[in-house]
């Protein structure tokens, strides 16, 4: 057996231990759609029931990325990507140590979405589109970042200035304009607790 197999093979043993203590799969479930479409509610709500349920689960949240780990990145295109390159990577670090990751990401552009998935691996990631029509979201914007990009203070913003990228139809999606919180958190946790399961 080679060096990088006996790596790997003692890599998925210790991956397949901590899984078995935790009683679940990890997993990545990225969450993606326009700013004020939900994600990162919807992210700590099933953040919280599966953690109810005695998962081992964590949010990992755009503005907070951006305030730390990414402060040096910019919202340019080559920016954007490479803010998602590292958040993939650390996605993938903490699937590897057993957790179940919840993704909060814009990512607007499906180049992006599909480098993150090769990077965490297709069995381990679950895209989930957030789908709000802008003007809901606009009205949602506590912040203030739609008014701000309309006045020019911000710039390439998502869904004004710069595009975003619907997913593919096979991609599972929420209408949070048109069920509850808690109504998208059960379909949620319905679409994804069968992938936690262990084998």
């Amino acid at each position: 057996m080679t060096d990088s197999k006996l790596q790997n093979s003692i890599e998925g043993n210790k991956l397949g231990l901590r899984e078995s203590r935790n009683g679940h799969q990890s997993h990545t479930i990225w969450l993606t759609g326009l700013s004020g479409s939900g994600k990162t509610t919807l992210a700590l709500a099933v953040e919280s029931d599966l953690l109810r349920r005695g998962m081992q689960a964590f949010v990992l949240d755009g503005d907070k990325v951006r305030m730390g780990l990414n402060q040096d990145l910019d919202f340019s295109i080559n920016g954007r990507a490479e803010n998602l390159r590292r958040i993939a990577e650390v996605a993938k670090l903490m699937n590897q140590a057993g957790l179940i990751v919840i993704a909060a990401f814009i990512s607007p552009f499906e180049k992006d979405r599909r480098m993150v998935e090769s990077i965490i691996g297709s069995t381990h990631y679950s895209e989930l589109f957030i789908d709000c029509p802008i003007q809901v979201c606009e009205e949602r914007d506590v912040k203030g970042l739609y008014q701000k990009a309309k006045n020019g203070s911000i710039k390439e913003f998502t869904g004004l200035d710069s595009p975003y990228e619907i997913p593919h139809k096979s991609v599972f999606s929420i209408k949070t304009h048109e069920l509850s919180i808690e109504e998208c958190t059960s379909q949620i946790l319905e679409f994804i607790l069968p992938k936690l399961a262990l084998e």
